[in-house]
């Protein structure tokens, strides 16, 4: 049973209802007056209860799966793999009670190989492990490592909500991060957050409120409502990367775009981080009015049973905003804004 499994229900529906208490989310702005940003994204699932086989076998299997996702991008695309991203403490494995005695330095062994596969595929990795970066103090922190395109270490998240046993012990004894960045890559702004980090309102909506446009989740658990509710409550993309079950990327709207599941180990997918969400309207048909107005030059999913959809523009030189706009559509976020002032304006409570 993993430390995920033995936190109680309760505090999970402590946290939910807290999380439901605090109003209107922190929603990242609108990306639809953006040119078309394609990105492919690779991510993994392999479960590491297994008995550990030392350092350079475990970045060899990590190196292989990145170089499965890699093929798959060329296969799939014709093009290079944007990121990739690999499931918590993947370079440790599970630390039990002592966190200290299964970490590793970021220096030596564990960068030269990211790094070097950063530069093999040209592409950027997320690498989650349990980083050791105070000797004397014995300070561990259970991290993930943005590699950037050159193999250098572009930032490191470090998990703010630890795991809490039922002794007390924060996973072994890390130590929590103090922030939430948002890292700039070539593609746009990525986030980090990691596992049980999902309970938490803090990082999720600092992420959207410093713009990221897409957001990581290594993790032990393979749970979708939660990362599902996140990705719709902030409008950006989570892509999952888990031991188990499996490993999705959610949209916006909060629906699965993709998923991996059993027997499978990686999944490949574009997305693109220039969007819009239109709700049901006489005007959009359910997206018809725009094919048949732009033809393929329009990409869309819409879900009826949601009326509502995702739009992009597969043309790099119109943007779907200028799509949209001839036809008189209106994104959610401005429909909604309409709505309430007309909520305002009636006295209804709560505007």
């Amino acid at each position: 049973m993993t430390r995920m499994h033995k936190l109680l229900v309760s505090t999970t529906l402590t946290v939910l209802c807290s999380i439901a208490a605090q109003g209107e989310p922190e929603r990242r702005p609108s990306t639809s007056h953006l040119p078309p940003r394609k990105v492919i994204v690779g991510t993994s699932m392999e479960a590491f209860w297994v008995d550990y086989p030392g350092l350079q076998q475990r970045l060899q299997q990590l190196g292989a799966l990145i170089d499965s996702m890699a093929a798959e991008s060329l296969k799939r695309y014709g093009r290079r793999l944007d990121l990739a991203v690999l499931p918590e403490v993947a370079v440790n494995g599970e630390a039990g009670d002592d966190a200290f005695a299964h970490s590793f330095p970021l220096e030596g062994a564990v960068k030269d190989s990211f790094a070097r596969k950063a530069r093999e595929h040209q592409c950027y990795i997320v690498a989650p492990m349990y980083l050791l970066e105070g000797l004397q103090q014995k300070q561990v922190s259970n991290a993930g490592v943005l590699f950037d395109r050159q193999g250098k270490v572009a930032g490191i998240y470090r998990k703010l909500h630890p795991a809490v046993s039922d002794g007390g012990s924060m996973e072994g004894g890390i130590t929590p991060g103090k922030a939430a960045p948002v890292f700039d890559c070539d593609f746009g702004k990525l986030g980090i957050q990691i596992c049980f980090d999902i309970y938490f309102d803090y990082g999720w909506r600092e992420l959207a409120r410093k713009g990221a446009d897409l957001v990581v989740w290594p993790s032990q658990t393979p749970q979708t409502a939660q990362p599902a509710f996140r990705a719709l409550q902030h409008r950006y993309y989570i892509v999952s990367s888990t031991w188990r079950n499996n490993a999705s990327i959610f949209e916006p709207t909060g629906r699965i775009t993709s998923q991996l599941k059993p027997p499978g180990q990686i999944l490949v997918e574009e997305v693109d981080l220039s969007y819009a969400i239109l709700p049901w309207s006489s005007k959009l048909q359910k997206g018809d009015s725009l094919r048949k107005k732009y033809g393929r030059k329009v990409g869309f999913r819409y879900y009826e049973d949601e009326d509502c959809g995702l739009f992009w523009s597969n043309d790099p030189r119109v943007t779907i905003r200028q799509m949209i706009e001839p036809l008189g559509l209106v994104e959610m976020e401005d429909h909604m804004r309409q709505v309430r002032g007309f909520f305002h304006k009636a006295g209804v409570p709560g505007q």
